[in-house]
């Protein structure tokens, strides 16, 4: 052990809706675990995880100072495959060119429309921590509604703590066989105020703050539903307040997915006091999805680069030239979305998408006839193949 283990308490337990099995229903004691208050404790770090933490903190600041400023596609990107591998982690799925479809506001099924939210709510966790330099309760509130305004059956919770008792794994009725049982309502706010003290201290390592706030969030599991989703955009609003990385958002979601049992795990551990392996997992995914977005980054200037030739060359300035630009950035658009980005009469919007699917560059999205979206494949394989060489990267380290 290398840090408090939960500890575990009984309570009362009355079912509020009498259905499910009998056993369920005649459930009347529960065991909830109490996780330590963690805003004064320190993770003693041996040599190799401390070199660990370090390193890979130092590669993404590297990355982030060389291509952060001047290759804002990046993000965007990076920023796309992190929402879209989280939302892969709780089970939630969808095509590439749905997901761009629910993130136009033009129709998709409810996986994409989840996947689009969480994107929303990515953002917004980065973003208010760069602004306001705090881990914040009020931005946490809104990224939970972000995630779920569009959820008819879970609209009434979007943004709110929960105040009932919940419960992980198991039945659906009751906590019965649950694999974790988070404290009870009554004791949120004494732990999210713990929580976010030790969010804001600055003598800690950044990915081992990251990864403790990270674990200890799972653990409250404060919110009905989002969790998963709430605290893995944590790590990326821990960085980007420690100044870990200033712009840009590596994809650690994509690595914690190829070992998505072992990540569990990690959090099972940590409850059980052992806080090294969800630290050591984090810090390696960071370390791959860093040295994989440098591959991107190449690609995507090439990309451009290949674009340029495929129209004969575009003079800056023009729609055009704006548009291709647009388009490494947004790689799924329609005219409105051009328009009201590079600030063109729709009409010239629409020309120049013509022009750009006409030389190949863009292409038709399929069930797209009555809100036409088109689709940039080689910005949209690349997301996809960052996605990929950061799971298989990951995968061959654990083999080796």
């Amino acid at each position: 052990m290398d840090w408090a283990a939960h500890t575990h308490e009984a309570r009362p337990w009355h079912q509020r809706t009498p259905r499910g099995p009998r056993q369920d229903r005649r459930l009347r004691e529960i065991e909830v675990a109490l996780p330590p208050y963690v805003r004064e404790l320190d993770l003693p770090l041996d040599r190799a995880l401390g070199a660990m933490a370090s390193a890979c903190a130092g590669d993404l600041s590297h990355l982030d100072l060389v291509h952060g400023r001047t290759l804002r596609a990046l993000n965007h990107l990076q920023l796309r495959t992190e929402a879209v591998d989280s939302s892969k982690i709780e089970d939630v799925d969808a095509s590439l060119a749905d997901y761009g479809r629910a993130l136009l506001g033009v129709g998709a099924n409810a996986s994409a429309v989840s996947m689009a939210s969480a994107t929303a709510a990515l953002t917004r966790m980065i973003g208010d921590a760069d602004t306001s330099r705090a881990i914040r309760p009020e931005a946490m509130l809104r990224a939970h509604h972000d995630l779920f305004r569009r959820v008819p059956s879970e609209a009434h919770r979007a943004g709110r703590f929960r105040t009932t008792q919940n419960w992980v794994g198991g039945s659906d009725w009751s906590p019965l066989g649950a694999l974790h049982v988070p404290p009870p309502p009554e004791t949120l706010r004494g732990y999210l105020d713990d929580l976010f003290a030790y969010a804001g201290r600055d003598d800690v390592p950044p990915v081992v703050q990251a990864a403790i706030v990270h674990a200890q969030f799972e653990s409250i599991h404060p919110f009905v539903d989002g969790n998963g989703r709430i605290g893995r955009a944590l790590i990326h609003a821990v960085l980007r307040r420690r100044r870990a990385t200033r712009h840009l958002t590596v994809p650690i979601a994509s690595a914690l997915v190829a070992h998505r049992e072992r990540y569990f795990a990690a959090l099972v551990d940590y409850r059980a006091g052992t806080a090294r392996t969800i630290v050591a997992m984090l810090a390696s995914a960071v370390r791959i999805a860093t040295a994989e977005s440098w591959v991107t980054a190449t690609r995507l200037h090439e990309i451009r680069a290949a674009w340029g030739s495929a129209v004969g060359g575009s003079r800056p300035g023009t729609a055009l030239h704006r548009t291709l630009d647009l388009l490494t950035e947004e790689p799924i658009v329609n005219a409105a979305l051009v328009a009201g980005r590079i600030r063109l009469p729709e009409p010239e919007a629409a020309a120049a998408i013509d022009t750009l699917t006409a030389a190949g560059v863009l292409r038709r999205a399929p069930r797209s006839r009555r809100a036409p979206v088109w689709l940039a494949g080689a910005v949209l394989d690349e997301v996809a193949d960052l996605s990929t060489r950061i799971q298989e990267s990951s995968r061959q380290l654990r083999e080796a």
